[in-house]
């Protein structure tokens, strides 16, 4: 389902109940966190309706969701809710079986596990080095090529197209989000000594689930300026 609904801001009324044949989303259009659901919802072929927020300007019944005032917030017909873009993501790996995302074998799914939690260090560096002006970002710069390095030589270690294999799997798509914004970000020249890693970027944008969820470097680069500025147009584009 396209993430095209105007965001719900400090005075919009609450949404309905969750529909008994759904499970609702609570996001941001251009939030790298909450795509990290749509991708896996849409992966996984699951029914979902989105609601999308003004994480600037956030109703009180969206706290009431969740204290933190942060997407992706996943809620149930059962009134169950659901935060963190990791356990977001879990939940519905769990939820909704009939599809898997992640490998069957414990310790292939504890290596997902084990890399992801080394990503969320390299996470923090694409915001350093895109939002940080006039200081001296060699030394951030370095650190984010070598962790980038090391996740090329994953690729290069299994021998395989993607981080969990052959296929894409749930650790390429926690993965994903700020690659798809690296171009935007002004930090291709980082990945000049990762070829699979670069591989790895081009096959991701043929991916079904990611072309239905994303958003070309143009229209990133709208919101991200004017984030920038202080004023973010959550509904550019529509």
């Amino acid at each position: 389902m396209a993430d095209c609904q105007k965001c719900h801001g400090k005075d919009s009324p609450a949404p309905g109940p969750v529909p008994k044949d759904l499970i609702r989303l609570y996001s941001m259009r251009f939030c790298p966190f909450a795509q990290r659901t749509r991708l896996v919802l849409h992966a996984k072929g699951i029914k979902h309706e989105i609601v999308n927020m003004n994480t600037k300007q956030k109703p009180n019944w969206f706290m009431e969701k969740n204290p933190n005032g942060t997407v992706p917030v996943l809620e149930t017909s059962s009134g169950q809710v659901i935060f963190e873009s990791p356990i977001t993501c879990d939940f519905l790996e769990e939820a909704y079986p009939a599809k898997k995302l992640y490998p069957s074998d414990p310790f292939e799914k504890a290596q997902q596990k084990m890399l992801l939690e080394e990503y969320s260090k390299v996470v923090p560096l694409f915001y350093k080095l895109s939002m940080t002006k006039g200081e001296d970002l060699s030394v951030p710069e370095k650190e984010f090529k070598d962790k980038l390095s090391k996740l090329n030589e994953v690729l290069v270690k299994n021998k395989t197209k993607y981080f969990g294999g052959n296929s894409v799997t749930m650790i390429d798509y926690l993965i994903w989000p700020w690659f798809e914004r690296i171009e935007m970000m002004g930090l291709n020249h980082c990945l000049e000594a990762t070829p699979e890693l670069r591989k790895w970027i081009e096959l991701m944008f043929e991916n079904p689930s990611v072309k239905a969820t994303m958003f070309s470097s143009e229209v990133h680069r709208v919101f991200f300026d004017s984030y920038m500025e202080g004023k973010p147009n959550f509904d550019y584009g529509l």
